[in-house]
């Protein structure tokens, strides 16, 4: 497993807000979650995304879909509710 990005206490209270968001908590999830994170770090293009999070292509479709569906904008506005400081990311809506 490549470095984590959330600590395990971040990643229990990300993963109850990305179940109560309808996404379901399939085995990688943790993974693609941090392999989207890392991307709007990095600003990279998806492609360069590191092997270790997984099939990049597969994470730029669940981004797509998630983004599509509102959910990872919902997920934003809950996070902000009671936020960790500890990772500070500028989210721009275009």
């Amino acid at each position: 497993m490549p470095r984590q990005i959330f600590t395990d206490v971040l990643w229990t209270k990300l993963k109850a807000t990305l179940l109560k968001m309808g996404i379901y908590n399939k085995p990688n999830l943790r993974l693609t979650i941090e392999g989207i994170f890392y991307r709007l770090q990095v600003r990279g293009p998806w492609r360069d995304l590191p092997s270790v999070f997984g099939n990049w292509n597969a994470i730029y479709k669940r981004f797509n879909e998630w983004s599509r569906q509102g959910k990872l904008m919902n997920i934003f506005y809950e996070l902000v509710i009671d936020p960790d400081l500890e990772w500070k990311f500028i989210v721009v809506v275009y």
